[in-house]
């Protein structure tokens, strides 16, 4: 397929020749934080990866590189609350520069801008500390600007310092209303500023190096992606919903890697010597190596040690809940590997009445379009996947005798292409599924090959704006074939297809034996550790529907419409300026199995008709219009007694629209301050699927 070609022109891709980068420009006040000699050569070879393989075909210029100037810039200082307007002017010089530094793997550029950046951030952190020492009057009447992004660089540092006094006085009072306590306050406050400074001490140029990537790569196209080494293991865990490691999620507390959740059956739960709030003070690899005190460490790196191939052995210092003893206990475990099962498909059955007769739905979860792709390559055949879950999750359900499903795929943005084309196949019977065009603008048609079909009664699937790429290409040929309903928001819009490429596997050992040429160093053993040299993401093709359309700006439009309680406006490939345009190519030969066209304008009639009733309906509809308020809203009151009213009006409408809700229901209206339990029929938007779906199921249209 077009992917193996364009694998095969990437790893005959010459290796760059080393950088030659001018001398770093030194900040006082920041760590003064460089670029090393590999970041200067990845720089380039992504550049030309870029440059030469991206299906936008763009050549780096001085127009391009003001725009990965300005979304670099942006990255940092969005609001305006740190950079002066001499900064940005210092900064002016390198705006048409970047590209070329980008082709030549100088990175000393960006790093200093990095360095004011932390220089400033630090500045306006000490000098936020300094202000708790003053006396805050909230009587006054005043406003606080909290949202500068269109406001022009503050010119000088007594200008700054007016609007970090009220930033301040903002953080200040936030606390005070929720516990009248101003000493407290200001300890609480002072802890968070001082907080923020040592983690801003944590950064590293890794922090750095993907900050200026990102810029310039969603300058491209906002789905081209560098990945650094952690990011990268993150992607692949989401990915395959699965990991190698020994079964905790963990956090960072007060210094303290801190274990919160414990994987049921993993490592760490068998050995009944972890639990939840735990410290983990020091790491060792293997059952003799020497121990690493991780007490201050960045979360990722501290992971990074913790993780490991399954099978091998890792040390733990641990620091019971708690405790305070200088003799923390040893807990030896051997790393497994952890399926992430709450991030798998589920279901659940809800029952309906469809005059007089009980009719059950089953709703399936669908969170990604994950992949073991690991576990599939090395041939096991447990490997997890979307469309095994998915079809295991069906055959449950028909034994108990559901008449309909519902796919819910709500905060889907995507994942593997071919499980896209395995998971309609479950729903169809063979026939082509999506078109894909490559670089050179040749077309493929990925078809569905499998005549058997694990579900032929009624279909809906569910999707809102965040619902994207992979999800489209299943909803899109759902609708097309006329398979199913679709219902919900207008989806989000990204018909581009990304090829995952492994640094480490294509040029990572020319990388290393340059490497070692520059350091004078032998190059280094493979690990099996994460990809050290990173992951692009590069866009490599394009996907249509069957019917020709590509789903690129527009997504997939339901054919039943819901509210969209994400702004269309605000999130969706149509609000990315780097995005591919949408058009259209020839139709694929298909034939449809259905057509929903004379009953829709029946199942609309019947959805609004509940709507208008329907209490939980009307809370969204006055939430999207406060949203909509809200986000128009620059300022915030800095007087106690008015900022109090707005929060008391705020909770008051929270739970005037809970306890509606709760009355439709028919259950005990909670009191001000009593606690929300989590509620099964909070979901409204999921239950009008399931009824649209029962209503379908009792207009019997002809098929």
């Amino acid at each position: 397929m077009f992917k193996k070609l364009y694998m095969m022109a990437i790893l005959g891709a010459s290796v760059a020749c080393h950088a030659t980068p001018g001398q770093p420009i030194k900040v006082a006040g920041s760590k003064n934080l460089e670029p090393d000699e590999q970041q200067a050569i990845v720089c380039k070879e992504v550049t030309e990866m870029i440059t030469n393989y991206n299906y936008k075909k763009i050549k780096l210029n001085d127009s391009i590189s003001t725009v990965i100037f300005n979304r670099y810039i942006k990255s940092l200082d969005e609001n305006h609350n740190y950079f002066l307007a001499s900064d940005l002017n210092d900064f002016d010089q390198y705006k048409t520069q970047l590209d070329d530094d980008l082709q030549n793997g100088e990175l000393n550029h960006v790093f200093y801008i990095f360095n004011v950046y932390q220089k400033r951030y630090n500045e306006r952190i000490k000098y936020s500390l300094d202000q708790l020492n003053k006396t805050y009057d909230f009587t006054q009447k005043d406003e606080f600007m909290f949202n500068r992004e269109d406001q022009p660089w503050v010119s000088t540092v007594s200008d700054l310092n007016k609007f970090w006094d009220k930033r301040v006085k903002y953080d200040l009072l936030n606390l005070n209303l929720a516990t009248p306590d101003l000493t407290k306050n200001k300890e609480t406050l002072k802890k968070r500023y001082e907080n923020l400074i040592i983690q801003s001490a944590k950064l590293n140029n890794q922090d750095v190096f993907q900050l200026f990537m990102d810029a310039f790569t969603e300058s491209i196209d906002p789905h081209t992606n560098y990945f650094n080494q952690s990011n990268a293991a993150q992607f692949n865990i989401d990915m395959s919903k699965s990991l190698e490691g020994i079964g905790a999620s963990l956090s960072s507390e007060n210094e303290y890697v801190t274990i919160k959740t414990i994987v049921k059956g993993g490592p760490a739960e068998r050995s009944k010597l972890l639990t939840v709030d735990d410290r983990i003070i020091g790491v060792a690899q293997g059952k003799n190596g020497e121990f690493q005190d991780i007490i201050g460490w960045r979360l990722d790196n501290a992971i990074t040690l913790i993780r490991g191939p399954k099978g091998t052995t890792v040390r733990l210092k641990i620091l019971p809940k708690g405790k305070t003893t200088t003799n923390p206990k040893i807990v030896e475990l051997v790393r497994e590997k952890i399926v992430l099962e709450d991030q798998l498909a589920s279901k659940e059955i809800r029952t309906y009445n469809s005059n007089g007769k009980t009719v059950k739905i089953g709703i399936i979860n669908v969170p990604g379009f994950y992949l073991d792709y690991k576990a599939y390559q090395a041939g096991d055949k447990n490997y997890r996947s979307i469309s095994r879950d998915v079809k295991l999750i069906i055959d449950s359900l028909k034994a108990q005798k559901v008449d309909g499903i519902v796919m819910d795929l709500r905060q889907n943005g995507g994942g593997s292409l071919p499980e896209a084309i395995q998971l309609t196949g479950l729903f169809i019977k063979t026939g082509p599924v999506v078109q894909v065009r490559d670089v050179k603008n040749r077309i493929e048609q990925d078809d569905d090959d499998d005549p058997s079909i694990a579900w032929n009664g009624p279909l809906a699937v569910l999707v809102d704006r965040f619902s994207a790429s992979a999800s489209e290409i299943f909803a899109g040929a759902i609708q097309d074939y006329g398979r199913g309903l679709i219902v919900g928001t207008q989806t989000y819009g990204k018909g581009t297809v990304q090829s995952a490429i492994d640094l480490d596997k294509v040029i990572g050992n020319s990388f290393s034996r340059l490497l070692a040429s520059v350091k004078g160093k032998s190059a280094p053993a493979s690990t099996g550790t994460p990809t050290s040299f990173g992951q692009i993401n590069l866009t490599i093709a394009k996907f249509y529907r069957i019917s020709g359309s590509s789903t690129q700006h527009k997504g997939v439009i339901p054919d039943i419409k819901f509210p969209s309680a994400i702004p269309l406006d605000k999130y969706g490939e149509d609000t990315e300026p780097s995005a591919l345009p949408f058009d259209m190519i020839a139709r694929s030969s298909y034939t449809p199995v259905g057509n929903f066209a004379a009953v829709i304008p029946q199942l609309k009639t019947l959805h609004d008709t509940r709507m208008q009733t329907n209490v939980n309906y009307k809370n969204l509809l006055e939430d999207i219009a406060d949203y909509k308020k809200r986000d128009a809203e620059k300022t915030v009151t800095l007087n106690e007694a008015e900022l109090k009213k707005q929060h008391e009006e705020d909770d008051a409408k929270t739970l005037a629209h809970d306890n509606a809700r709760r009355a439709a229901l028919g259950l005990k209206p909670l009191i001000k301050g009593e606690p929300r339990t989590k509620d099964k029929d909070a979901d409204f938007l999921k239950i009008e699927a399931g009824q649209i779906l029962t209503d379908y199921i009792g207009l019997k249209p002809q098929s």
